[in-house]
């Protein structure tokens, strides 16, 4: 009998993880660390980036990525990019206030083009690399009192679109997953600015505003996205790029 252990599948690898201290990006964390990959967790929250980082046998970077010097300074030698960190506002667009439109973009759409201009030469050298953009179904779709967050993800999905057209000579692959209502804490923080919008106690903002345009009458999990996420850093994706995977429900079916 062979006895020979295989390695896992993302052993040798090496992971940058944003906004990796909870929700999705922590679940990408550990998902990409139980598969072989070492981790950069990287977050503005010092404390939880330092206790995923402990757990998964990572290394924490405290990082505000509003800021440009922060982002200079992450590691440039990830073999895998997980752009995930992002942060939500909602009012109507005639109210929204410009200061955080502005951040909303600087995190969403000019900290990931920092960190892949920073990170795809050491891919390039390599002839190996992943790109996993963490977008959302409003990337491929609006919604109402979101246009900073809908503008971020929308340009998102033509930032991983490029990356997907240059990589692909180097080994390059960048792909988008676009999920519906994560169950995340900043989900849940959307449930008291939606019903303040729509003027709805909010026990009724699951049902009737998140979850109605949706075949699949639940929230997903942090698991799924992150499962996602290892699957297209596998061999049988490697001819997936520049694509953009729903994970919605049917939300994007209607």
């Amino acid at each position: 009998m062979d006895t020979t252990s295989v390695p896992p599948p993302l052993s040798g690898r090496t992971a940058l993880v944003t906004g990796a201290a909870s929700g999705i990006g922590r679940a990408c964390a550990e998902a990409l660390a139980a598969a072989g990959a070492k981790v950069h967790v990287v977050d503005l929250n010092a404390r939880a980036a330092e206790d995923v980082a402990a757990r998964i046998g990572g290394n924490a970077h405290v990082a505000d990525l509003a800021d440009p010097a922060a982002v200079e300074a992450l590691p440039d030698d990830a073999d895998i990019v997980v752009n995930n960190a992002g942060l939500q506002h909602v009012a109507p667009l005639h109210e929204f206030p410009v200061e955080r439109f502005t951040l909303i973009q600087r995190v969403m759409v000019e900290a990931p083009f920092r960190i892949l201009r920073r990170t795809l030469p050491h891919m390039y050298r390599q002839g190996w690399g992943r790109i996993v953009n963490i977008s959302s179904v409003h990337g491929l779709r609006a919604s109402a009192y979101k246009s900073a967050y809908v503008t971020a993800k929308h340009g998102l999905e033509g930032l991983s679109k490029t990356a997907a057209l240059e990589g692909a000579p180097h080994g390059v692959t960048s792909n988008c997953i676009n999920p519906a209502y994560v169950r995340t804490a900043l989900v849940e923080r959307q449930i008291a600015d939606q019903a303040a919008a729509h003027g709805i106690p909010e026990d009724e903002v699951v049902e009737r505003i998140m979850l109605d345009r949706t075949a699949v009458k639940r929230l997903i999990e942090p698991a799924e996205v992150a499962a996602l996420a290892v699957w297209l850093c596998s061999p049988p994706a490697a001819c997936i790029t520049g694509a953009s995977l729903p994970v919605d429900g049917g939300w994007t079916a209607r």
